[in-house]
């Protein structure tokens, strides 16, 4: 199942590749990409595991990039 994400204020490129190689390392993640330029997240896990998932990535987005807001795209 995909799930995609608007990145609100992520400060820049570097930062997009930092947080998508930590959103591929989250268990049960199958792909993730982060468009810096369009301001986007979008990971791929198995439909059983993706509340699980997704609030994992989440962890993850909040824990790198704290002021950014993440919405659903």
């Amino acid at each position: 199942m995909k799930k995609k994400y608007k990145l609100n204020e992520i400060d820049c490129a570097n930062c997009a590749m930092k947080l998508e190689e930590a959103v591929k390392a989250v268990d049960g993640v199958t792909s993730a990409k982060v468009n810096y330029m369009m301001q986007k997240l979008t990971f791929e896990a198995e439909e059983g595991q993706i509340e699980q998932v997704e609030k994992a990535v989440l962890a993850v987005c909040r824990k790198l990039e704290p002021d950014m807001e993440v919405t659903p795209a």
